[in-house]
């Protein structure tokens, strides 16, 4: 089982907060702190169903009707595209207006003069939307309590580094994973540990990766929801430290067409009264029958939730056979080309068993995509699974088969079952639109809106090239 771990040393710089129900006069004490600090403006954000970061600020002074009122946001924030369209549905129009309300226990400076914290949408009433992606992370998470099962997440947010223009930067010879990479890059390197830090993200790795200029910051594991809040806040961090040092950074799932893709893997683990289901079982690599059932679940839907973890306009283009980025359907002790990597409770890994979901790239709405995740996950438990049989070796050289309505052969102890994910947009919305998995787990409204703005990028982007989706969509996530 994954352990959440928290910094607690008195030297730490963020400001404590009090919680979602705290009265004026805390959340007084709260806003005189992050004055105190220096802090003049107060950012909160919201992840939109195309992936989007969009935020409202207020000054800090108004901390407590950022959080007791909120502030105003059309109900069309949700539905807001990449190329900054808007793709209306029959439920989302001109009409209407949300609240963003910040969670003010998750508050902290973050730069300079500058706080953040991430918000929900609350209808005029008081009441979550029902389009607010976070509180349907939140609900899915309250929904595996109600089964008893307690779920951890962590992620890994893969970025390139580009010219303060977006062109690549200058040519010099790279190795992947390499030291030279962290020497050229090092006083960039520093400053962002020491920025996601103080910011409360703490980093448990930071490396180059394998793609030219390509940097991989893994974050330490936590409750969905906390996890979800520390990867938007490290991307926001990211960038700014990028630009401290006359940089840009991309988190495109696929920057420039002929080099390495951007992931945003998912690590899962669960565990019920503190056991946890992938490992101490009988099962294959030690998981336990409800692990099993978690991960045929996963692997399952993965057709149908596949517009959710990589539906943009150029997630496709990086789901390749040969690309580590999970591209086939199926699972495999530490297999790196399967969708589903399962990781083994061993010395080597102090986390324990849990799995990764290499498919989800930063296109995705990470709170959406947590939710799906764990929905599935739940779906496989409570609908008891059978675990398919492990691919032990390269899918691409099992024989895929296409992905049809049915899913994944489940059929315990039969061949290995691979299935190639769809590769091209439509086919990726059409599955998504038309799952009764995705609606139980995400809402109606959720999937209906999701579908729009991929559908609306199908629509701009029907006439180009891929080298031209790419180099519009370069920095859409960033």
């Amino acid at each position: 089982m994954i352990v959440e771990q928290r910094r607690t040393d008195e030297s730490d710089p963020i400001v404590t907060l009090p919680t979602n129900r705290s009265t004026r006069d805390e959340l007084e004490a709260a806003m005189l702190a992050l004055e105190s600090a220096g802090v003049a403006l107060l950012v909160g954000t919201a992840l939109d169903y195309a992936g989007v970061t969009r935020s409202k600020g207020v000054p800090v002074r108004r901390l407590a009707a950022f959080h007791e009122t909120g502030m105003g946001a059309s109900p069309t924030w949700v539905v807001f595209c990449s190329d900054n369209g808007i793709a209306f549905t029959p439920s989302i129009g001109v009409v209407g207006d949300l609240r963003l309300r910040i969670d003010s226990s998750q508050v902290r400076q973050i730069d300079e003069g500058l706080a953040w914290g991430p918000t929900d949408y609350y209808n005029q009433d008081g009441t979550l939307s029902e389009s607010c992606a976070r509180g349907r992370l939140a609900a899915v998470v309250e929904s595996a309590a109600a089964l008893g099962l307690a779920p951890l997440m962590g992620t890994e947010l893969e970025f390139t580094l580009t010219t303060r223009d977006g062109q690549e930067l200058p040519k010099t010879a790279w190795s992947a994973y390499g030291m030279s990479a962290v020497i050229r890059n090092r006083e960039f390197l520093v400053d962002l540990t020491a920025s996601l830090e103080k910011a409360g993200v703490w980093p448990e790795q930071i490396h180059a990766e394998y793609g030219v200029d390509q940097f991989e910051v893994s974050l330490a594991p936590a409750s969905p929801v906390a996890m979800a809040d520390a990867s938007i806040l490290a991307r926001i961090v990211i960038g700014i430290v990028a630009e401290r040092h006359d940089m840009a950074v991309s988190f495109s799932p696929l920057p420039w067409i002929t080099r390495s893709g951007n992931g945003a893997h998912l690590h899962l683990s669960l565990s019920r009264d503190g056991a946890g289901l992938f490992g101490g079982g009988d099962g294959p690599h030690g998981m336990t029958a409800e692990g099993g059932s978690a991960i045929a679940g996963i692997l399952a839907a993965l057709p149908e939730l596949l517009g959710v973890y990589a539906g943009s306009a150029i997630s496709a283009q990086r789901l390749k056979p040969g690309s580590w980025s999970g591209a086939s359907a199926c699972w495999g002790l530490e297999n790196r080309e399967a969708a589903l990597r399962f990781l083994a409770g061993t010395l080597g890994n102090p986390h324990g068993a849990n799995i990764e979901l290499k498919i989800v790239d930063p296109s995705a709405n990470i709170y959406i995509a947590a939710a799906a995740l764990l929905g599935s996950a739940l779906h496989g438990v409570t609908h008891s699974l059978p675990l398919p049989a492990e691919v032990s070796t390269d899918p691409a050289s099992v024989g895929a088969s296409s992905v049809g309505s049915a899913g994944v052969d489940s059929a315990s102890g039969s061949d290995p079952a691979v299935l190639a994910l769809p590769a091209d947009q439509k086919s990726i919305l059409d599955a998504l639109e038309q799952s009764a998995l995705a609606v139980e787990i995400l809402g109606a409204g959720i999937v209906e809106g999701v579908v729009a703005v991929r559908r609306h990028e199908q629509q701009v982007f029907a006439d180009a090239s891929p080298e031209e989706i790419a180099a519009a969509l370069r920095f859409a996530w960033s």
